[in-house]
């Protein structure tokens, strides 16, 4: 096969339909594909010595795998078919003619087979193909807004070359990428040479993920083998199931708040990533402990009676307590109602009960001892690659509050490409956590069967929990802290949504300040960072209250543009 190196990029676009096969690279260069790449093996081989590949993200990682992508005329130029026949399994039959010249080639495929995500090997070397036609980039792959079939190679090219250079080299849904991203600036696992045996081995990483670790009971989830004996009461009693989970919750406006004309919606800006930083997490098993005493810097579940509890802060001014008004959300559960008796708390949540003065007395927990900032890395590189898209796109954080909200207003009337790679950031960030608690998909052997995902170090539920427990509070605070400032009280939260009455149509009028009009530190704050800020909408009080009717959480409709009857 003749090839020319010319050019290191971890992915080429390939197209073929104006003619003969061409490689599109994220510099908006193309490349001649050799005449003798007429299939995935040929294919593979050309990828691996053009020099396609991304470098590794950590001193003790590994580089990435090429990645080639096909468009509808290159994956028939390579002899696949332009879509999926088998539309249950999503993948290509395995006597299929292309399935076949892998085989006959000496490579071979990881076990989902050939489908819109393709994974080969051949020894150590690894080369990875997505199939555009088949759904590489479908809406269940959470990739945002763009269409990915139709947009132009040198586009796709440009937009996926940006995500490999700033995020991770794709592999799969950006939820996948997230987790792939974890492993790439953590890797579980080292190689090093043991002069005893004279081979090379692997060995654990201090501060990585290096090897599942079974949830503590109250943190399975109801599939789970360890859950198999919890009855169906169990399973909704939070005495029995931990349940972190987003704010969910909305009321009634007082006659007072029904004289205000507008409702504001402030979104908090990738609210489980900043919720990340720096937050300690358990590494290893979790170990059960009686009647311990609580403290804030063990990472665990705990199980607390906050039934009683009274919710009040500290005077900005005095310092005195008061006591937060009866139309204020709790933090202790995702419907916003107060605890009705025992339950398993993450340790964010209890420590913002602490914060709030309440005095927690655990009967019981499942702790971690071994812990640490697992996340961190993560966040970093998640958090610059977020903010570097939003400068791409003329969103900066030393803007005025006005030009911020303006520039904001009209994001989606830019560059389609960097708004397409914007979102792709944001589902990587929010779609990782959720996948440390994947579900099982298909059929499996019995109820409480075990589920492939369960083998991998990052299959955490606990690190989950404290991700959207710290997100919970962290909104919550912010909300006490605007109270405190304004006596402003929230209408709706829904997770990163929350909505207050309004004089204004502007989330300037409810944001709190100092009086030298300057962003009040601990409250909400309009920006671009992760944990500021952003208008997600402005309706009229009257739509407010015709949403409460319906009995319709609010926040889920407050934004321009969406169906605001429709009832989900």
């Amino acid at each position: 096969m003749t090839t020319q190196t010319t050019y290191t990029a971890p992915l080429l676009v390939l197209d073929a339909s104006n003619g003969p096969l061409v490689g599109h690279r994220p510099d908006v260069q193309r490349v001649e594909v050799p005449a003798d790449v007429v299939d995935l093996p040929t294919a593979a081989e050309w990828a691996l010595a053009y020099g396609l590949g991304a470098p590794k993200l950590s001193e003790v990682g590994e580089d990435s795998a090429p990645l080639l992508v096909l468009t509808k005329s290159a994956a028939e130029a390579l002899g696949l078919p332009a879509e999926l026949a088998d539309r249950k399994r999503l993948r290509v039959p395995d006597d299929h003619p292309a399935v076949k010249a892998v085989d006959e080639a000496g490579w071979t495929m990881s076990r989902a087979g050939l489908g819109a995500w393709t994974f080969l090997y051949q020894g150590r070397k690894e080369v990875r193909f997505a199939v555009v036609p088949w759904g590489a980039f479908g809406e269940h792959m959470r990739w945002g807004d763009m269409d990915f079939v139709a947009v132009d190679p040198s586009a796709l090219a440009y937009t996926l070359g940006l995500y490999a250079e700033r995020v991770v080299s794709p592999t799969g849904s950006t939820a996948g990428c997230s987790l792939t991203l974890m492993e790439a600036v953590r890797p579980p696992t080292r190689v090093v040479y043991d002069r005893g045996t004279r081979r090379m081995r692997r060995l654990p990483v201090p501060g990585s993920l290096s090897e599942p670790v079974d949830p503590a009971p109250p943190e399975a989830p109801d599939e789970h083998p360890l859950a198999a004996e919890r009855t169906r009461d169990e399973a909704k009693n939070p005495a029995h199931v931990l349940t972190e989970e987003a704010l969910a919750w909305y009321r009634e406006p007082t006659e007072h708040e029904t004289g205000a004309p507008y409702v504001v919606g402030l979104d908090i800006n990738t609210a489980f990533l900043a919720a990340s930083n720096r937050l300690t997490v358990g590494m290893g098993p979790a170990v059960y402990t009686d009647g311990p005493r609580f403290d804030k810097k063990v990472p665990g579940a705990w199980l607390v009676d906050l039934s009683g509890a009274t919710l009040r802060t500290k005077h900005l001014t005095t310092k005195e307590w008061m006591p937060l008004p009866d139309t204020f959300p709790s933090p202790f559960t995702p419907t916003g109602e107060a605890p009705t008796g025992p339950a398993w708390y993450a340790t964010p949540t209890l420590a913002y009960a602490v914060e709030l003065g309440i005095d927690v007395q655990p009967t019981a927990a499942w702790l971690r001892p071994e812990s640490g900032g697992y996340l961190d890395l993560w966040h970093n590189r998640l958090r610059n690659a977020y903010m570097d898209t939003l400068a791409d796109l003329g969103v900066t954080d030393d803007m005025g509050e006005e030009a911020f909200l303006a520039a904001m207003a009209t994001l989606k009337e830019r560059d389609p490409e960097a708004v397409a790679l914007l979102a792709a950031i944001k589902q990587t960030a929010k779609g990782g956590i959720g996948k440390m608690r994947e579900r099982p998909q298909g059929k499996r052997q019995g109820k409480h069967a075990p589920w492939p995902a369960l083998k991998r170090p990052t299959w955490r539920p606990d690190i989950r929990a404290a991700v959207i427990s710290a997100a919970r509070v962290g909104a919550h605070r912010k909300m006490v802290r605007t109270w405190a400032a304004t006596g402003l009280v929230p209408l709706a939260v829904l997770s990163d949504c929350v909505i207050y009455p309004s004089g204004y149509p502007t989330a300037r009028a409810v944001v709190p300040r100092k009086e030298d009009g300057s962003p009040l530190p601990g409250g909400f704050r309009l920006g671009p960072n992760p944990g500021f800020c952003k208008e997600e909408g402005v309706r009229s009080m009257d739509w407010y209250r015709e949403m409460v009717a319906k009995e319709v959480n609010p926040g889920r409709f407050i934004k321009e543009g969406k169906d605001a009857g429709r009832d989900e």
